[in-house]
């Protein structure tokens, strides 16, 4: 009898959320200006809060992503016994490259969106590295396997009951939709860290959608063209451009770009 979904899979993914889940931990409470102290018994409801999330989320993406033709090719060859090294090699420098991308996008962008939000520029948030690289894990991982596996797939297989290709699989149209769905809900997904910070404006709802939709886009694409593998490895690689190299230099091209910037996206908005 065939199983449902890859068990050994499933393991290990549940499992590697679950760490992740705890790693973004201390950047959140930087982010937030947290003083919470995790006492033994809350890390344990934590942790069992995570586990029950994380195993429905990968239980269905593996459930879904089989019946859609998505999924994990490498890691799940691997396992199989498949050696996959150069297939993983063959992806690397592109997923880098395409994380880089859109780490470079949102900064440019969330300066645009800053001179029309006087809060987000008065803000003084410094984050120690360490915090900001473990965040990133859960970023590419966590995230991954929730927006991508997860919901991706979920939107995949549901916009495949309307429309198919001749020969049953998934019509290109029905990806892109359930990518770009998923893609908003990633935006929507960080308004509740974000309401800690400043309040929800309609200006502040739509920078987080831009922002987060511009990677929840080009994740997505990786996941249906490469696998999950190289989804998670851009938005890894896009979590350090924004969370550890943009703060480090920031304060150094800052001053050097903001006098050119502020002028153009404000004309620009204006326009708009």
């Amino acid at each position: 009898m065939k199983n449902i979904i890859n068990w050994k899979l499933f393991i290990i993914l549940t499992v590697v959320c679950v760490i992740t889940s705890f790693m973004v931990i201390p950047y959140t409470q930087a982010l937030t200006s947290s003083d919470i102290e995790f006492t033994p018994l809350m890390l344990i409801l934590t942790g069992a809060q995570n586990l029950v999330v994380f195993s429905i989320a990968v239980f269905c993406g593996l459930f879904f992503s089989q019946k859609v033709g998505l999924g994990l090719p490498i890691l799940e060859g691997a396992l199989n016994g498949e050696k996959k090294g150069r297939q993983f090699l063959s992806i690397l420098l592109p997923s880098i490259l395409l994380g880089i991308l859109p780490g470079v996008l949102i900064v440019i962008f969330s300066m645009g969106f800053d001179v029309l939000i006087p809060e987000f520029q008065a803000l003084d948030i410094s984050i120690p590295v360490w915090k900001a690289v473990l965040a990133s894990f859960y970023g590419g991982i966590g995230e991954e396997v929730l927006l991508r596996l997860f919901l991706v797939s979920l939107f995949v297989w549901l916009t495949s009951l309307i429309m198919k290709t001749k020969d049953g699989r998934p019509t290109g149209f029905g990806i892109c939709l359930a990518i770009i769905i998923s893609a908003i809900v990633f935006g929507l997904g960080h308004l509740p860290a974000t309401a800690y910070i400043v309040p929800l404006t309609q200006i502040v709802i739509i920078r987080a959608l831009v922002l987060n939709g511009i990677g929840g886009i080009i994740f997505g694409l990786l996941y249906w063209k490469k696998g999950l593998e190289s989804a998670i490895i851009a938005h890894f690689t896009a979590d350090i451009v924004l969370h550890v190299v943009t703060p480090l230099v920031t304060p150094l091209v800052s001053p050097l770009v903001t006098p050119y910037v502020e002028p153009l996206m404000e004309s620009l908005f204006n326009v708009i």
